[in-house]
């Protein structure tokens, strides 16, 4: 290792480092770059402020997803929208999630996000799901039944308080 006189470590010597041993970057891989790019265009929105651009833009992010994340993101959307339509849609780390006072209350996860088996609903800290010392924050989504879809519904308004 080369260090120059302020004891730092020489670009060249930290770029070697940081070399695979194929000689290639261990840069971020392609889906890594993908999410930086939709959280850097998340962020430069202003969301809020029109909420039908709003919605347009979570509705386009759940047509992208594949079967059966966007018929599942699309009925969550549908739930929370139709019985909570207090809460405002918006994309969080690229996934539909729905707002109250600007904040992330709840949103949907789906399958395809992390290559898991499932999707779920999960709920932030602003959620008032208080029960006791311990409570969950997220549920699994196999199968969205009329039983499913009634839960769903009673947590987001238990979540809005």
């Amino acid at each position: 290792m080369t260090g120059n006189r302020q004891g730092k470590v020489s670009s060249r010597s930290s770029s070697l480092r940081s070399k695979a041993a194929g000689g290639r970057s261990k840069g971020f891989s392609a889906e890594e770059r993908a999410a930086l790019r939709d959280t850097a265009q998340e962020r430069a929105m202003v969301w809020g402020k029109n909420l039908a651009e709003d919605e347009r833009v979570v509705l386009a992010k759940i047509a992208q997803m594949p079967e059966p994340d966007r018929s599942q993101g699309s009925r969550v959307h549908t739930l929370i929208r139709t019985h909570a339509p207090s809460l405002a849609p918006r994309l969080w780390y690229g996934m539909p999630a729905y707002t109250k006072a600007g904040k992330v209350l709840c949103f949907y996860q789906p399958a395809s996000k992390f290559k898991v088996r499932y999707g779920t609903l999960g709920f932030s800290d602003e959620a008032r799901l208080d029960d006791g010392l311990m409570w969950p924050i997220t549920y699994a989504l196999t199968k969205l039944t009329p039983e499913v879809e009634a839960k769903i519904v009673s947590l987001v308004k238990k979540a809005i308080g």
